[in-house]
C-alpha cells in the first residue's frame, strides 16, 4: 500500500473500532475539510451508510456559504444531522463582541457549552472528532481514543497509553471518549486524499480572484483570511509545499494568549 492507503486504512479500523465499542456514538462535523474527509472515510467503512448522527456547533456566527455546503451534503447523503446551539447565551448577550466576553470564552460558551447540552441530551458515550496532530501543538498530546470527565475536562496530564493498537473503551458515569480517526494525518495528506477521491469541500477554500482564501473556517468574527491565489486543490498542494505559516495563524481567538489553545482545549473545547 502506498502511504494514503495506509492512512485510509488505519483511520476505518479506528471508525470501526469504535462504532462496534460504543452503543451511542455521534460524529463532530464542522462541514470543513478535516471532518468532511472523515464523513467520507466512514461511507467506505459502512458501505455507503454513515450509522451515526453528525453534531453541527452553531454559534450563530456561521459563513453562509458553509451552511449552504451542510445542507447540500446534507441531503445529498442523506445524513443525521443534530444541530447544537447554546440558546441561552444570546438571550443572554453572552457572545463576542456583543458582550464582555473574551473570543476565548466566547468559544467556550457558544461552542463547548453547546456540545456539554448536546452530550448530555442524547448521552453519547464516543464523539469522532476530526483532530490532528500536526494542526496545533496541544493537539499533538492526544490519544486516538481519549477520555473527556463529566464536565468535559481533558485531563491531559492522565492518558491511557495505546500500544499495539489497543484502545481505552471504558467510559466512567456521564463522561464520554473523543475518537480521532485522523490523529497521524497532516494538512497535506488531507488534501491530497481529497484530490484523489474527489472529496466535495466548502469553495471558501479557494480564492476566487481576490488574492485570499481561507486555510481553516470558523465564526467569521474570528477567522481571518489567508494570501494565497490557489484556485483547485492541485493549486492547495503545490503551495503547502512551499508555505511556513501555521494553518491556524487565521484563527483570532489562538493568538489571545499563549496558552489559549490549550485552556480550551482541557476545558472541553474540540
Amino acid at each position: 500500500m502506498n502511504h494514503l492507503e495506509r492512512l485510509e486504512s488505519q483511520s476505518i479500523y479506528i471508525l470501526r473500532e469504535a462504532f462496534s465499542s460504543f452503543q451511542s456514538l455521534a460524529m463532530l462535523w464542522s462541514a470543513g475539510k478535516d471532518s468532511n474527509v472523515i464523513l467520507w472515510l466512514a461511507r467506505k467503512a459502512f458501505f455507503g451508510h454513515v450509522p451515526f448522527p453528525m453534531v453541527y456547533i452553531d454559534t450563530g456566527y456561521e459563513m453562509p456559504e458553509l451552511l449552504a455546503f451542510r445542507d447540500k451534503l446534507v441531503r445529498d447523503w442523506k445524513l443525521n444531522l443534530i444541530i447544537s446551539q447554546n440558546v441561552q447565551a444570546f438571550k443572554e448577550g453572552q457572545t463576542f463582541p456583543a458582550g464582555k466576553l473574551t473570543r476565548v470564552q466566547c468559544c467556550g460558551v457558544l461552542k463547548k457549552e453547546a456540545l456539554k447540552q448536546t452530550l448530555d441530551r442524547h448521552r453519547f458515550q464516543g464523539l469522532i472528532v476530526g483532530v490532528r496532530r500536526d494542526e496545533e501543538p496541544t493537539r499533538a498530546k492526544e490519544r486516538v481514543f481519549s477520555p473527556r470527565t463529566a464536565t468535559m475536562q481533558w485531563e491531559i496530564e492522565d492518558q491511557p497509553p495505546e500500544l499495539w493498537d489497543q484502545f481505552n473503551t471504558e467510559v466512567p458515569e456521564g463522561a464520554h471518549i473523543r475518537i480521532h480517526p485522523l490523529l497521524h494525518w497532516t494538512e497535506s495528506n488531507i488534501w491530497e486524499y481529497t484530490q484523489q477521491e474527489r472529496i466535495p469541500v466548502p469553495e471558501l477554500y479557494f480564492d476566487h480572484g481576490t488574492g485570499q482564501r481561507y486555510r481553516s473556517l470558523g465564526c467569521h468574527t474570528c477567522t481571518g483570511g489567508f494570501k494565497s491565489t490557489a484556485k483547485s486543490v492541485a493549486e492547495i498542494i503545490e503551495e503547502l509545499q512551499k508555505s511556513r505559516v501555521s494553518e491556524r495563524a487565521g484563527r483570532a481567538h489562538d493568538h489571545e494568549s499563549e496558552d489559549a489553545f490549550e485552556k480550551l482545549r482541557r476545558d472541553g473545547f474540540m
